[in-house]
């Protein structure tokens, strides 16, 4: 475990990632003012840790964190009160397996949730889709910021789109469930399903010629101020999102009110309502990463929730849809999640998800 903190050394260089960080939300580095003092007084002690991974995706959701905390409590915002921990998770560490081999759900959340159960951190930043749909003893997730765009964008340097690869080609994702959805439509393309690392790692491996093409979730890509490498993009029509695609989550200890009243300021009611259908949909139908699902919750021009859901074989060839529409509200959305996901289990027939 790492600590990277706002009394970061002069001499350090900011990653490229924090440079466009910075240019997008107007902020940088902290760094000590007066080199003098801080050698004699005492470091400052953080009010508050965030505990998160250490990919340039992961430290920019925890970096937009840490801004909206500061732009909302002035306590936060004095130097040194936040202070950013990376942790290495299961997922990191192991790159050479696709995740279903190594385990599945959980292995980008499970050290971090420890760190924060044993008081090593305050508060935990998650991408929500990482996030098991049960959450460990002892916490709690009560605020997701507001959604990114859901959207999977196409990258590729020989096509303009997904239809335009010439059949053979080789596309590169660590995903199932865009696997599955690319070979239902274009059952002549080759997809290459280990195609793991973070944003950066996987760009590299696509202008080497590794693979023809790939997808990535077009949240990263903005998030990370990347949006010139894509391609274009797809409609949620032509790939359904993963669960919670493009919400962040922030947990907290379950007796900690002071960090629970914290994070709840910066909740975004639709954005959780959303997260919370798509998940009990997840749950119901017991997800995980060697079955191919999909579900996005939304609400429409005229305020109401319109739900849709898939399930795939992981070759493409069975893709079950389902969709609903109700009141945007807690108990509605998470039965329509719910009633999807019991509808498509029983469409799919024993042996399906095994």
């Amino acid at each position: 475990m790492e600590a990277f903190s706002g009394f970061s050394s002069p001499c350090l260089k900011t990653p490229g990632f924090l440079r466009n960080y910075t240019r997008k939300y107007g902020v940088g580095i902290i760094r000590a003012s007066v080199a003098v003092e801080q050698q004699t007084e005492k470091t400052k002690v953080a009010l508050i840790r965030i505990g998160t991974r250490g990919s340039p995706l992961a430290l920019a959701q925890a970096y937009e964190t840490r801004d909206k905390l500061m732009a909302t409590h002035s306590e936060l915002a004095e130097e040194g009160a936040i202070q950013i921990v990376i942790i290495k998770t299961t997922g990191d560490k192991i790159l050479s397996q696709p995740l279903a081999d190594i385990g599945g759900k959980g292995l980008f959340t499970k050290e971090i949730d420890e760190a924060l159960i044993n008081c090593e951190i305050d508060i935990a930043v998650h991408s929500m889709k990482d996030v098991p749909t049960y959450l460990p003893e002892k916490t709690i997730l009560p605020c997701n910021l507001q959604r990114e765009d859901v959207r999977d964008a196409f990258i590729s340097l020989s096509a303009a789109s997904v239809a335009d690869l010439p059949a053979g080609s080789t596309v590169g994702t660590a995903s199932l469930r865009r696997k599955s959805q690319l070979l239902h439509k274009y059952p002549s393309l080759n997809v290459l399903e280990n195609f793991r690392g973070n944003v950066q790692t996987r760009l590299r491996k696509l202008n080497e010629g590794a693979v023809q093409a790939t997808l990535l979730a077009l949240a990263g890509l903005k998030r990370l101020n990347m949006t010139e490498n894509v391609t274009s993009i797809l409609s949620t029509d032509e790939m359904l999102p993963a669960v919670a695609q493009g919400a962040i989550g922030i947990a907290c200890r379950s007796n900690d009110d002071k960090m629970a009243n914290y994070i709840a300021s910066l909740n975004h009611e639709e954005t959780r309502l959303a997260v919370a259908s798509e998940r009990a949909f997840l749950e119901t139908l017991d997800g995980s990463c060697r079955t191919p699902i999909a579900g996005y919750a939304y609400k429409d021009e005229d305020g109401n929730c319109i739900f849709k859901g898939l399930v795939a074989s992981p070759d493409g060839t069975r893709v079950l849809e389902t969709s609903r529409k109700g009141l945007y509200a807690h108990e509605d959305m998470i039965m329509m999640g719910k009633d999807a996901g019991k509808e498509l289990l029983s469409r799919a027939g024993p042996g399906f998800f095994g």
